[in-house]
C-alpha cells in the first residue's frame, strides 16, 4: 500500500541508502556519536591542510548543534593552531522590523542568533593563542554579499563543507523552488531570502514549538558556494529527518529538494545517527 500511496524512496531500507549513487553514506550510533564524529572530521581536515602546508578553507553550520564544543575540547587538547583557519558560516537570521528598510543580521545577543551560538560554544571556549583570527569568522553579510565570493577566490577555493538537511530539503537556507531547473539552483550565489513556513515551524522546535519568534527572512551561503567546495560532508542527527535522506539520495534530483543536489558532486558524502538510518515508520498514532 505504502508503495502506491507514498513516494518509492520512502521504501528504501537502511542497507540501501545511497545505493546506487555517487554520495557515500555513513551510519553511526545516536545523536552524541554524530556530533563527535563531525567535530572528528573537522579536525582531521584541519590537520590535512596543515600537512600541505595551508590553512584550512571551510563552510560550516551552527546545526546540527552540538559538535563545536567538543571541536574547541579538541583543538585545544592537542594545541592545534587555527589562527589562520577560514569558517564561513552557512547563515545568520535578519531582523524583521528595521527601521532603516534595509536588512540587518538579528542583534548579536538575540537568543536565536547564530553568531552568538558560535561564540559561546566555539570561539570563547578556544584558547586565545589558537583561535581563527576575528576577520576569518565570517557569516554572509546582507550589506556585503559579495564578501564570501571574494574571500573564497583569495583562499584559492573551499576546502569542505559542512551541513545538515532541513525537513525540506534546503542545504544552508537555500529553500526549495519548484519553478528553477537544477542546474540554475545549483548557481545561486551567497543572498538573502524569505524563509519557508516549513523552515520557521520546524525551528520553532528550538523554542518549545514558538513559531512567532523565527525570523521571516535569513542571509545563507549559495548552493553556487557549497558545491564548488572540494568535498561536501553532511550531518543529519533528528529522527524526522529519515524520509528527507531518502528523497534527498533516492528521489528526483530537482531544486525542490536542494539537498538532491548532493549527487551531482564528484565528493560528497552523509553521515547519519542509526535511528535516521531507519525506515521511516509510516501509520498512524
Amino acid at each position: 500500500m505504502m508503495a502506491t500511496l507514498f513516494p518509492d524512496y520512502l521504501t528504501i531500507s537502511r542497507p540501501e541508502l545511497g545505493k546506487d549513487t555517487s554520495v557515500h553514506v555513513r551510519v553511526v550510533g545516536d545523536a552524541d556519536d554524530v556530533a563527535r564524529d563531525m567535530a572528528t572530521d573537522m579536525l582531521e581536515s584541519i590537520l590535512s591542510a596543515r600537512k600541505d602546508d595551508r590553512a584550512l578553507t571551510m563552510i560550516a553550520p551552527v546545526g546540527p548543534v552540538d559538535q563545536f564544543p567538543i571541536l574547541a575540547d579538541l583543538i585545544n587538547q592537542r594545541r592545534v593552531d587555527c589562527r589562520n583557519v577560514v569558517i564561513v558560516n552557512m547563515d545568520e537570521y535578519l531582523s524583521d522590523a528595521d527601521p532603516t528598510g534595509e536588512d540587518q543580521w538579528i542583534d548579536l545577543e538575540h537568543p536565536l542568533s547564530f553568531r552568538g551560538y558560535m561564540n559561546r560554544k566555539f570561539y570563547d571556549l578556544l584558547n586565545v593563542d589558537l583561535a581563527p583570527r576575528a576577520e576569518f569568522r565570517i557569516f554572509p553579510d546582507p550589506r556585503d554579499l559579495d564578501q564570501i565570493p571574494r574571500l573564497i577566490e583569495k583562499r584559492g577555493g573551499v576546502d569542505v563543507t559542512y551541513g545538515g538537511i532541513g525537513i525540506n530539503g534546503h542545504l544552508a537556507f537555500n529553500e526549495p523552488d519548484d519553478e528553477a531547473t537544477a542546474e540554475e539552483f545549483s548557481q545561486r550565489p551567497t543572498r538573502v531570502l524569505d524563509l519557508t513556513p516549513h523552515t520557521r515551524t520546524i525551528n520553532a522546535n528550538t523554542v518549545g514549538g514558538e513559531i512567532s519568534v523565527i525570523p521571516f527572512r535569513a542571509a545563507t551561503v549559495g548552493m553556487k558556494e557549497i558545491l564548488a567546495s572540494r568535498r561536501v560532508h553532511i550531518y543529519c542527527n533528528r529522527p524526522w529527518q529519515s524520509a528527507v535522506v531518502r528523497r534527498a539520495l533516492h528521489g528526483p534530483i530537482t531544486a525542490e529538494c536542494p539537498a538532491s543536489l548532493l549527487r551531482t558532486h564528484e565528493n560528497a558524502s552523509l553521515t547519519v545517527a542509526d535511528f535516521v538510518a531507519e525506515r521511516p515508520d509510516i501509520r498512524l498514532r
